[in-house]
């Protein structure tokens, strides 16, 4: 999944950022919105890490995430069809 997606489902993404980063804020969290630069800079000052931890962070936690989202999505799917039936 790309950040363009990522951005464009970036309220689904919320929670998996959190648990992943705990120490990000809501507030920071908004402030992210989905950039990834931006969630790079926030684990910088959040953890006091470098730059390219950070972002070595981002690029290992992104394919796992982009699975929970879908999952999520397919679950939700199911769960409006049982509903309708």
């Amino acid at each position: 999944m790309n950040w363009d997606q990522v951005q464009g489902k970036w309220k689904q993404f919320k929670g998996s950022v959190k648990q992943e980063w705990g120490k990000l804020t809501d507030d920071d969290l908004d402030i992210i919105d989905g950039q990834k630069d931006k969630l790079v800079g926030r684990l910088q000052e959040r953890y006091g890490i470098t730059r390219e931890e950070a972002t070595r962070q981002v690029r290992d936690w992104s394919p796992s995430s982009a699975g929970s989202v879908k999952e999520e999505e397919d679950r939700t799917i199911e769960e409006k069809r049982r509903r309708a039936s």
